[in-house]
């Protein structure tokens, strides 16, 4: 898993309340585990008309938030059903970072499965985002470390995290990456067990 670190990136807005995972991914672009080129289906249903032209006044679609490395957006984002496509797509897509008042809790969960970090920030700080990100100036800084988002006015808000997981996310580690850390250990727990019920080694 990359690890998040800082990010200086455009942020674009989508002001919208209960966004779900199917309307980020939706139902037919489910058919792969591969996460490579799961970006094209992204708010498909947003992005593009029935005829599969992309709609001109979708945020994402504009012009000036081509490039778009964070997200900011209504409450209660990615609820629905538990797809780990939701977050592989966004990442796809280009978008490390999603800030909003609220997250699903199991699309919150994915998310430090895959990387991309979910920003938790008060309703008249995402709304300050929101305003600021339709202006000229598009640019934010994330900062996990410092566990803060700077505006593009230059404001400061700083976000909560636990402990683990903002570990876990500077150093890229998803659930097997955690697990190799304790590889010396797995080693020697298998090496005793080798000693004494050798009979398993044949199981």
């Amino acid at each position: 898993m990359q690890p998040f670190t800082r990010l200086d990136a455009p942020i674009a807005p989508l002001p919208l309340a209960n966004i779900d995972t199917d309307q980020i991914i939706p139902k037919q672009f489910l058919k792969t585990v591969e996460r490579e080129g799961l970006g094209r289906g992204l708010f498909y249903d947003f992005r593009f008309d029935p005829e599969g032209r992309e709609k001109p006044d979708f945020v994402l679609n504009r012009p000036e938030y081509k490039g778009a490395g964070v997200l900011v957006t209504g409450d209660n984002f990615g609820c629905g059903s538990s797809r780990e496509h939701a977050p592989w797509a966004l990442m796809d897509f280009g978008i490390r970072c999603v800030v909003s008042t609220s997250f699903a809790d199991i699309f919150y969960n994915n998310c430090f499965q895959n990387g991309l970090l979910p920003v938790v920030l008060k309703a008249d700080e995402v709304q300050q985002l929101m305003d600021e990100a339709r202006g000229g100036n598009h640019m934010v800084t994330v900062d996990l470390e410092a566990q803060t988002v700077v505006s593009p006015s230059g404001q400061t808000f700083r976000f909560d995290i636990d402990p683990a997981r903002k570990h876990k996310m500077l150093n890229g580690l998803d659930a097997i990456g955690e697990t190799l850390q304790k590889a010396a250990d797995i080693d020697v727990f298998e090496s005793k067990r080798a000693l004494t019920q050798p009979w398993m080694e044949d199981a």
